[in-house]
């Protein structure tokens, strides 16, 4: 086994995920390690297949996505994954602008609300 591979529970421990996540990812073909009998071993190229992968689940895209993503680089090359990054990443910026704004304006209410709450408090009489 060459020296830059990794095991599976080192796997999990450096990505702090579960063996259930690592066993799904590979499941639904976003990973393949290297299999030895029951053992698993993650080479470089896994390995920055899953920070490719939670970075994309921090940015909000679906696992389908990231796969469909990964999949265009080996079948297509850089240029293609690139373009199909730059239109997903358009997408989830609207997206996430969208949330965004939805949050500032649910804050806003909120604290209207509470300026309100709290002036009918200070109206009221106090309790012995």
């Amino acid at each position: 086994m060459a020296d830059d591979v990794i095991s599976f529970k080192e796997m999990c421990a450096r990505f702090d995920v579960t063996a259930r996540t690592l066993r799904y990812y590979e499941y639904i073909e976003l990973l393949a390690p290297l299999k030895e009998g029951r053992a698993r071993f993650y080479g470089p190229r896994e390995v920055a297949r899953m920070t490719l992968i939670l970075r994309g689940r921090r940015f909000g895209f679906s696992l389908e996505e990231i796969r469909q993503w990964l999949l265009i680089y080996e079948e297509q090359g850089t240029r293609p994954q690139l373009e199909t990054f730059l239109t997903l990443a358009d997408r989830q910026i609207g997206e996430l602008t969208r949330q965004r704004d939805e949050i500032e304006a649910t804050i806003a209410d909120l604290q209207a609300l509470r300026g309100t709450a709290e002036a009918e408090l200070a109206r009221l009489p106090k309790a012995d």
